[in-house]
């Protein structure tokens, strides 16, 4: 049988199975002709929030716009230190800076690439006034350890949940939380490549905070309280109906997606067993997996060598994130920028993250596999 074309995310083929529900849900919102906010986002935003376990949900534009609300609600001020790992996509510290607050970047735990609390709390001084985990690649950052210290320290926590929408954390107590939903402010992305993507830009904010919602409400909705009365400064930040009628369908199917992309990632991790060249990803017992990518560290091979061996051969691979956001040009004149974070640092030059997706076949899996191990027995 002929192999399909390895994609690092195949959209295409995961639209042809839900197919008939996308178009019947867009078709809908046609019919209506509710673009802006109406039904379709308020259902999503219900549905959405029951999923979560969350009291509110703000559906916004994107990710990004997400962290900046969540921060502008929470009344941050220029010079505020908002403590968030540098191992991260950009997004996350591009809003401190455009909202003039200060940066402070700390290390990664290496096995888990998440906030190591050691170095959050090393990290805090009288101006910290928030701290933003960032669940990366799917894993969750160590919330109980991170929320104890927001907590004695009287620190706000934004969590970034972009990367692992539908992960489960378990407290040490037993009880358990979706990712998002544990700290002050939880923020999310659906790009397209999401666990839980639309069919173009879409962001969401939850939080338990029934004043703290209505202030991000009114912030992503041009500061009102009511049409043409401004109570705030805001922004104009929404999700359009097309796209949260996308949302519904996929919603539905997200424990599946998570699902897939286990049982992939099972494959490859039975593949790479003992290899002294190769560490899987690590599974904290804390929390349930749920690979938005699926990220290896090599250890005395040629991590771009590698990347180019794989594009020969068809399969694509990622580098996620080759410069970390203490060494971009963006914050090269910022106090701090200067920081000495090595684990970082050695990251970015050990991680390559294979295709993960809800598509993914044995035969695809099967090709990848053989052809890492055949680059790193060289």
């Amino acid at each position: 049988m002929i192999m399909r074309a390895i994609q690092m995310v195949d959209l295409k083929q995961q639209y042809a199975k839900i197919k008939s529900q996308i178009d019947a849900g867009i078709q809908e919102v046609l019919d209506t002709a509710t673009f802006i906010n109406g039904p379709a986002v308020q259902a999503f935003s219900d549905e959405f929030a029951r999923y979560l376990g969350s009291r509110h949900v703000i559906p916004c534009a994107n990710g990004t716009d997400a962290l900046q609300i969540a921060m502008m609600a929470l009344g941050l001020e220029p010079g505020d230190e908002v403590i968030t790992p540098s191992f991260t996509y950009i997004a996350t510290t591009e809003v401190v800076a455009l909202l003039k607050l200060k940066p402070v970047f700390v290390e990664v735990d290496p096995k888990t690439f998440c906030l190591d609390p050691v170095a959050l709390e090393a990290a805090i001084t009288p101006r910290t006034k928030a701290i933003v985990p960032v669940h990366l690649y799917g894993q969750a950052a160590p919330m109980e350890q991170i929320l104890d210290i927001a907590r004695r320290h009287n620190i706000y926590v934004i969590e970034d949940n972009a990367q692992a929408i539908g992960a489960t954390y378990t407290f040490s107590n037993g009880t358990t939380r979706k990712t998002g939903t544990m700290g002050t402010v939880g923020c999310t992305s659906f790009f397209p490549s999401k666990n839980l993507g639309c069919y173009g830009d879409g962001g969401a904010i939850c939080t338990e905070d029934d004043a703290l919602a209505e202030k991000m409400r009114m912030i992503a909705n041009h500061g009102q309280s009511k049409r043409y009365y401004h109570d705030v400064v805001g922004c104009n930040s929404r999700l359009d109906a097309i796209q949260a009628a996308i949302l519904r369908v996929k919603l539905k199917e997200l424990d599946g997606y998570i699902a897939a992309r286990r049982k992939a990632a099972d494959f490859y991790d039975a593949a790479f067993a003992g290899h002294p060249a190769i560490r899987t990803p690590y599974r904290a017992d804390y929390a349930h997996h749920v690979f938005h990518q699926y990220t290896l560290q090599l250890e005395g091979k040629d991590r771009d060598g590698l990347n180019a061996f794989l594009a020969t051969h068809e399969i694509p691979s990622m580098i996620y994130y080759p410069v970390p956001g203490h060494r971009q040009k963006m914050f090269s004149a910022a106090p701090g920028s200067e920081v000495n974070l090595a684990i970082t640092d050695q990251l970015t030059k050990k991680v390559i993250s294979l295709p993960m997706h809800t598509e993914l076949d044995e035969q695809q899996l099967f090709h990848i596999v053989t052809k890492v191990l055949e680059f790193t027995h060289l």
